[in-house]
């Protein structure tokens, strides 16, 4: 069975009620159960903070020991070259992903410090930004 984890940045926790016209009204609970249920093969744990620290104690506590990491960092994809270290120190690949398109944004959402070394990048999509790496994982 593949172990995978998400990992939330800042603000995420929020899903269902902030901004739902960018981010949809599914609380990321009400998604998760769904994503758990139609990958019932799949072990799919889940990690939310605001804090960055706590971001990379996770990164380098699920590092060297799950399949995959799928990695919304928010905000500080753009900020934390900390984030972007953190991935680059683990041996798990990790797949970024936002829920909107970043590049149709604010101009400081165009950089990201996590794509360098992330396996790959998924934005755009809504929620479904989520299942898509996930699946990334499975093929």
């Amino acid at each position: 069975m593949k172990k995978l984890i998400i990992i939330n940045g800042p603000n995420l926790n929020l899903l269902g009620k902030r901004e739902p016209n960018i981010y949809g009204s599914l609380t990321f609970t009400e998604f998760l159960e769904e994503i758990k249920d139609k990958y019932p093969n799949v072990s799919i744990d889940y990690y939310q903070s605001n804090i960055e620290g706590e971001l990379i104690d996770k990164l380098h506590e699920v590092g060297f020991s799950y399949d995959g990491i799928v990695l919304n960092a928010a905000a500080y994809t753009h900020t934390s070259v900390g984030l972007g270290d953190a991935v680059k120190a683990i041996e798990t690949s990790v797949i970024e992903v936002h829920i909107s398109n970043t590049f149709g944004r604010e101009e400081f959402r165009h950089q990201s410090y996590i794509s360098p070394a992330a396996k790959g990048v998924i934005l755009g999509f809504g929620l479904q930004s989520y299942e898509l790496a996930i699946q990334s994982f499975l093929n």
